[in-house]
């Protein structure tokens, strides 16, 4: 008997096509919006949402897009045909030959397709996990859906999408939403979202659901598989890296742009990073994606700011150890937004991450040789070892780095001779990115203890680059 585990995989990576409704829900049909309405142009984390809905889409695995566009489709398509990273290829629909409150039109669709598609409407975010864990729960034959515990606060517009009653992991009812009032009001209903999988073949049965009901078509079908119990969920949540959420109106797309800036974290970020550093790039953030100024453009600017804090340091003034370490923290600030703005626009590259790892460890050896030509200056010329300290804790950061990137390149092999090692390899690369030592310059400029910085820094960079060392030792790499 064959494992049910490896037949579900196969038939979840099956999943390749999706359509793509640029100006519809999938539950109510709507295909026109007032002028205050969200629509597939609608800019929200410097991306339009079509735009941000196909990226992901590619992001997620499919390899087909179906568009069915309204009048906006010319723009579309030249979006698309401007932007580099589109790789999978597109058929267009125009919505008047294809509405989607029209039954024929989801035949023609099931026609279409293979096996099952993804049907997305065209005023959603969501993210590529979210996708991802969608089509986990494909089973042959039987339709899965986003549910989303939706809130009539906070987000804006309200969704004219029906509630869904669910029992485990299987959908049971599909029913109306009522408007909440008094104590009931704020309450958080299982929403079924404009996302779902649905097979070809429920798809081509649409004509013959559609003559016994007025119900949109995609409704339709789902009450009828509801009713065999064969729809299964899958729940998005805002707290988790499955999140999912519709844009409607302009307070809900500033409530999107904000659930965009939490569900991006830097993958080391350390305590500082965490509950200080954020607080602040986040705003930043934004300000750079209305600018839109480049992922490679933000690390630069970050680089200044810390070469001008070292050029501070080396004043060796008290007040300019103030100021050289308040820009130092400013530089780590804006150094946490080239990475959310890359995700965010989907302009990951390895030339940015190189540039990246490059400028943050060109900063820390100027921060270094800056604090000790200040301690020289300050000390007199005839103390020289802060000069020998700081050329100490420099040549511990270069090699540190080297070692850093020799052990990225060979994370692989060690991983296949001994996963204990690659994973200590692992945390220790992790807090090579971790910029929790910034506030400790702050304290130490403040009490006037600089010298002491310089101390830990040539003493724990040579440490660290020993223990690196150690962990890609040639030895270990053989028996990988």
């Amino acid at each position: 008997m064959s494992d049910p585990t490896v037949q579900n995989i196969a038939v979840a990576q099956g999943v390749d096509q999706a359509v793509l409704l640029t100006t519809a829900g999938l539950f109510d049909g709507r295909s026109k919006h007032r002028s205050s309405d969200a629509g597939p142009l609608t800019s929200v984390g410097g991306l339009s949402l079509f735009l941000r809905a196909v990226l992901t889409l590619q992001r997620s695995g499919i390899k087909e897009l179906l568009i069915v566009a309204g009048d906006e489709e010319k723009v579309l398509k030249e979006s698309l045909r401007a932007d580099g990273r589109m790789k999978i290829p597109v058929r267009w629909m125009p919505v008047r030959e294809f509405p989607p409150d029209d039954y024929r039109t989801w035949e023609a669709l099931g026609a279409e397709v293979r096996g099952a598609c993804l049907v997305v409407g065209g005023r959603t975010l969501f993210s590529s996990e979210l996708l991802e864990q969608l089509m986990e729960q494909v089973r042959a034959g039987e339709p899965a859906i986003v549910v989303s515990q939706a809130s009539d606060e906070g987000h804006g517009g309200v969704s004219t999408n029906p509630a869904v009653k669910v029992r485990g992991s299987r959908a049971i009812a599909l029913y109306e939403r009522l408007p909440c009032s008094g104590e009931a009001a704020g309450r958080r209903d299982s929403v079924a979202a404009d996302l779902l999988v649905i097979p070809a073949r429920l798809l081509r049965t649409a004509g013959t659901i559609g003559t016994v009901t007025m119900t949109p078509p995609l409704r339709a079908i789902l009450e009828h598989a509801i009713s065999e119990g064969k729809v299964r969920t899958v729940t998005a949540s805002e707290a988790t890296t499955s999140w999912y959420q519709e844009v409607l109106d302009p307070v809900s797309v500033k409530s999107a742009e904000l659930t965009l800036l939490n569900s991006h974290r830097g993958e080391h970020d350390g305590f500082v990073d965490k509950y200080f550093n954020r607080l602040f790039s986040k705003p930043l953030t934004r300000v750079f994606l209305k600018i839109g100024l480049s992922p490679n453009a933000i690390t630069i600017l970050s680089m200044l700011i810390g070469l001008v804090a070292a050029f501070s340091f080396a004043q060796g003034t008290y007040v300019a150890g103030i100021v050289g370490a308040l820009l130092f923290q400013l530089s780590a600030i804006v150094d946490c937004c080239d990475g959310d703005v890359a995700r965010l626009t989907f302009s990951e590259s390895k030339l940015g991450a190189d540039l990246d790892i490059l400028g943050d460890n060109l900063v820390h050896m100027a921060v270094f040789g800056g604090i000790a030509w200040g301690l020289y200056v300050e000390q007199g010329a005839n103390s020289f070892l802060p000069l020998a300290l700081g050329a100490c804790a420099i040549l511990g950061n270069a090699l540190s780095l080297w070692m850093v990137r020799r052990g990225e390149s060979l994370r692989s092999q060690i991983a296949r001779g001994n996963l204990k090692q690659s994973a200590r390899l692992d945390l220790i690369l992790g807090n090579m990115a971790n910029r929790d030592f910034t506030v400790l310059i702050i304290i130490l400029a403040a009490l006037g203890l600089l010298e002491v910085f310089l101390w830990l820094t040539a003493i724990g960079s040579q440490i660290f680059w020993i223990v690196m060392a150690w962990f890609t030792r040639p030895s270990l790499i053989s028996r990988a």
